[in-house]
């Protein structure tokens, strides 16, 4: 390739790459503080800290090896114990185990930020098919989503980076109306995450109305089948093992203390917080799950397409919905990323350094906060 070939190349390369380069750049930022908050010799242990022990425990031994050692948030370990926890990831981990020789911790961070990666692609994608959007829309759309407050859980041993990827091409599957990308890769978030149940919903309703308006013949039918049949054939294997209909439920509230309760729990948190809270970390859980709400209703009055705000409603359920470690709901707000659409959308409007200070600042804001999460709050995930 002639030097003249290989400059009219290059704009076509980055704006292939630049999706990933916005990604990891931002999650670079992360992890390097991470590393100097932690000290360079704890940065690995605090990317596999916290659940990740139960994933990589899963993906080493399976559900009937996990050391008795490890106990729920009661000190409790019995053999259903580690079914509260979905197959998916630990299962993907262990088959990209047998390429880096064994050794999980390589292989679940691999996993980690290569669904960070297909995530980032997917958002972009998101970004460029709503009504109005465009390509900066989705790259914005991406940079948010990485400088989420506790964006460092996409960079550890934890499922959101591959739940968010599976979700965000689910979506992408509904609005191209790709009914069968849709159904397999909400089938497959089924596997992943409890969350998956807003992904069902919203391709299941989405297909059904194609389906209803006979749009793609037999392939919305089909795609919305699918989509149910990773998360609840989990819920139905788990069910058989234990012999109760509810027993994925049960090990959640009798082990870990996650149950609905109609959002009570999470109302007296905010409200206690407001009332007097002094804490960064409460401060800035509040903060998120008061704009979640803000971030809906936006996305309701901009006229996002319906299935994307029914995902994102959905998503906020059992955050706002649930009893449980309210220092946790920070992190699970992350897969209701399409409520970040109208922000995004709102910065690609304006001037390019608008654009790039919001970010910049949502940058460096997310990581010290997530190196504070993890290394002086403690209880942050």
């Amino acid at each position: 390739m002639t030097a003249a070939g290989g400059v009219r190349a290059w704009p076509r390369v980055a704006h292939v790459l630049a999706p990933a380069g916005v990604y990891l750049g931002i999650r670079a930022v992360g992890v390097v503080a991470l590393a100097l908050m932690a000290g360079g010799s704890r940065l690995v242990p605090e990317l596999t800290s916290w659940d990740a022990a139960w994933l990589l425990a899963i993906a080493e031994h399976g559900y009937g090896g996990v050391p008795a050692g490890m106990v729920d948030a009661y000190g409790n370990h019995t053999p259903d114990t580690p079914l509260g926890f979905f197959p998916g990831y630990p299962a993907l981990v262990a088959a990209v185990g047998v390429l880096t020789g064994g050794d999980l911790v390589v292989a679940a961070l691999l996993v980690a930020a290569g669904s960070g990666v297909a995530a980032a692609y997917a958002m972009t994608r998101i970004g460029e098919l709503v009504p109005g959007g465009s390509r900066r829309t989705g790259l914005l759309l991406t940079a948010l989503f990485a400088a989420t407050p506790m964006g460092i859980v996409l960079s550890m041993a934890y499922t959101e980076a591959l739940f968010c990827a599976l979700a965000a091409w689910a979506l992408v599957g509904v609005l191209r109306e790709q009914w069968l990308l849709a159904g397999l890769c909400a089938a497959a978030a089924g596997l992943v995450r409890p969350t998956a149940s807003a992904v069902v919903a919203a391709v299941g309703l989405a297909a059904l109305a194609a389906g209803i308006a006979r749009r793609g013949g037999w392939r919305p039918w089909v795609g919305g089948l699918l989509a149910g049949t990773g998360f609840l054939g989990y819920l139905g294997w788990v069910a058989a093992r234990t012999g109760a209909l509810d027993g994925w439920f049960r090990i959640q509230r009798g082990g870990w203390g996650w149950y609905l309760d109609g959002g009570a729990s999470t109302a007296r948190y905010v409200g206690g917080m407001l009332a007097g809270g002094e804490r960064v970390f409460d401060a800035v859980t509040v903060v998120a799950l008061v704009g979640s709400l803000v971030l809906l209703g936006l996305a309701v009055t901009r006229r996002t397409p319906w299935p994307l705000v029914v995902y994102g409603a959905l998503a906020l359920l059992p955050v706002w919905g649930t009893h449980g470690l309210m220092n946790a709901k920070l992190r699970l707000l992350i897969p209701a990323f399409v409520l970040l659409l109208p922000v995004a959308s709102g910065l690609a409007r304006r001037r390019q350094g608008t654009a790039v200070a919001v970010v910049v600042a949502a940058t460096l804001a997310s990581a010290w906060f997530g190196g504070y999460a993890l290394t002086v709050w403690r209880y942050g995930i």
